[in-house]
């Protein structure tokens, strides 16, 4: 009998210590990598009306956020460094996932007072709409959403994923549209073509 052909491992773009730089190499080089990462943020950051912003992550905008907070805590053990991992390692989406942090950007107690109360459930109103009719809608862990909301109260930062089918990655291009469509806030825009772009490469293999 033939025996049968081993099965390859699933890539993934999972960071691991080896890919974290030592504090003080990082110091050397933050200020340049800071500007590059800002850069790829902002292609990759939509505002949805005044007060709520989607930053969608990937592997390299979780490798700065792991840096800086080695840095800003002198984290220097690999013990240290394998929490920070574990924290932001599912944020990085795998093919055929989008990964995002959700920013309700309140900047005083009457504004918190006002919305936080009036958004609860707000992780799970995010939606793309693509061209062949798809809707593709907003997934939240059940520990995390315990977590940040509670029945009358939700909190100021959420993080969600997307999954798409080969067929939604297929049609994810021209005329893509994301919004939230909350009962107390219902906002929605077009990709521009540079996010569409950066939001392309996280799908794909």
């Amino acid at each position: 009998m033939t025996p049968a052909t081993p099965v390859p491992p699933k890539s993934s773009r999972r960071l691991t210590l080896a890919d974290i730089t030592d504090v003080r190499a990082y110091e050397r080089e933050r200020t340049e990598r800071r500007a590059d990462v800002l850069a790829l943020k902002q292609r990759r950051r939509i505002n949805l009306g005044t007060i709520l912003a989607v930053a969608f992550e990937n592997r390299v905008t979780m490798r700065h956020q792991i840096q800086e907070m080695a840095r800003v805590e002198k984290l220097i053990t690999d013990a240290a460094l394998q929490e920070e991992l574990d924290i932001y390692n599912p944020m990085i989406p795998e093919p055929g996932q989008l990964c995002a942090t959700i920013f309700l950007e309140l900047t005083n107690d009457d504004q918190m007072r006002e919305w936080l109360p009036n958004l609860v459930g707000i992780e799970r109103s995010l939606d793309f709409r693509l061209p062949g009719g798809s809707v593709v809608r907003s997934i939240t862990e059940e520990a995390h959403e315990s977590q940040l909301t509670r029945e009358h109260v939700t909190a100021a930062v959420h993080y969600v994923r997307f999954e798409l089918t080969p067929d939604e990655v297929a049609d994810f291009d021209g005329q893509v549209m994301f919004g939230v469509d909350h009962p107390n806030y219902t906002e929605e825009i077009q990709l521009l073509p540079a996010t569409l772009a950066e939001l392309r490469t996280d799908l794909v293999a």
